[in-house]
């Protein structure tokens, strides 16, 4: 059965609840967008989670953000990621994007219960890390430059943490 998480926003103003099979707070993103919507230390956390099973209390409070995105011709073009948050206290609550419906990506600081603690960390988009950053990267771990290839889904089930 898969693990319920419980989140909510500094305020108490949006509380949120959801399934996960995937619920080990393993991998960090260093990407600007992570580091300066969600990050306290340089880097974001994402889970996984079943979209279907999300609940929200306090939705009139949520605000989204979607970033804005160079290509390799520099044209700009709106991030399709919806990172929601709490638009009175400005907590990072979770990730959604339309192109993978089934999924939502809630940020582990958000979340209330207890989680599980990984054997071995993914660091991934260190190529645009903030120069104050130094990463802890452990002898396990490990490090990109930009995205692994292995999805949350996969490293859970290579690590046999998959939860049915």
């Amino acid at each position: 059965m898969p693990m319920t998480l419980e989140g909510s926003c500094k305020c108490g103003a949006v509380g949120f609840s959801v399934q996960s099979h995937a619920p080990y707070p393993y991998q960090l993103c260093y990407c600007s967008i992570c580091r300066k919507t969600a990050g306290g230390g340089g880097f974001a956390i994402n889970l996984h989670a079943d979209a279907t099973t999300l609940k929200i209390k306090g939705e009139k409070a949520i605000g989204v953000f979607r970033a804005e995105l160079a290509d390799a011709e520099g044209h700009l073009h709106r991030s399709s990621a919806e990172r929601n948050f709490c638009s009175r206290c400005g907590s990072a609550l979770w990730l959604y994007d339309p192109n993978w419906p089934d999924l939502v990506h809630p940020f582990a600081s958000a979340v209330d219960s207890e989680l599980p603690v990984p054997p071995a960390r993914t660091h991934l988009m260190l190529g645009s890390k903030a120069s104050w950053v130094e990463p802890a990267i452990g002898p396990n771990d490990l490090a990109f430059d930009e995205y692994p290839e292995q999805s949350i889904e996969d490293w859970h089930r290579a690590h046999g943490l998959w939860i049915e």
